[in-house]
């Protein structure tokens, strides 16, 4: 009988990774089931399996999860919608069947209509947190304002607004939504969205030639 092959041990930088992916994983969960105030940085080690001393390896305090927890997501979210471009051709229906998909797969994230009343609501009371929440949130309104005016190029119009205004607004769209959604189970972040984006798409100019 052979033994099974020894596992390659991992390097510092590896490990160091794994126990910090490891903690996010445990802090997403906890500020679902407890939210934010009722998680202490204990029950985050604990969750994940480590001692206070490794959180504090990888996170200088509570908040700093939250805000890495918001920065993958909006990071995530860029790359699925510049994906998306990459993918469909260039009719306006094709375009539009490739959003509905991605927002069909936004409605099933429940879990982030949640961490988005703890973003909200901690950011509301804590003034330094505001402060980075509101770093993070210029750089995904940016990410997304390139998204629609690549959007609009592709289907040769002209976006009824400037970019970044119509990327504000959707994004307080999507954050508005997702607090209801939390609270009462109503109205799905996405189907509403693309309610917005197929009347703006319809109502804009086409480009010159």
């Amino acid at each position: 009988m052979t033994n099974p092959p020894k596992r390659a041990r991992l390097s510092r930088e590896e490990s160091q990774a794994q126990t910090r992916e490891h903690l996010l994983e445990a802090a997403r969960r906890l500020f679902i089931q407890a939210g934010f105030g009722g998680v202490s940085l204990r029950d985050i080690a604990h969750e994940a399996g480590y001692s206070q001393g490794a959180f504090y390896s990888n996170f200088p305090s509570k908040e700093s999860v939250l805000l890495e927890l918001l920065r993958r997501h909006m990071e995530e979210e860029a790359r699925q919608l510049s994906a998306l471009l990459e993918s469909v051709d260039q009719s306006t229906d094709d375009v539009l069947a490739g959003l509905e998909a991605w927002a069909t797969e936004l409605d099933q994230d429940a879990d982030w209509a949640v961490l988005a009343v703890e973003l909200q609501l901690h950011a509301n009371r804590s003034p330094a947190f505001a402060a980075e929440y509101g770093t993070v949130w210029e750089v995904h309104r940016g990410e997304l304002a390139r998204f629609i005016a690549r959007l609009f190029g592709r289907l040769g119009l002209i976006p009824p607004a400037e970019p970044t205004q119509l990327a504000a607004s959707f994004m307080a769209l999507a954050h508005g939504l997702a607090l209801q959604r939390a609270t009462t189970g109503q109205e799905p972040v996405g189907r509403m969205i693309m309610v917005f984006t197929r009347g703006l798409i319809a109502s804009a100019k086409a480009s010159s030639p």
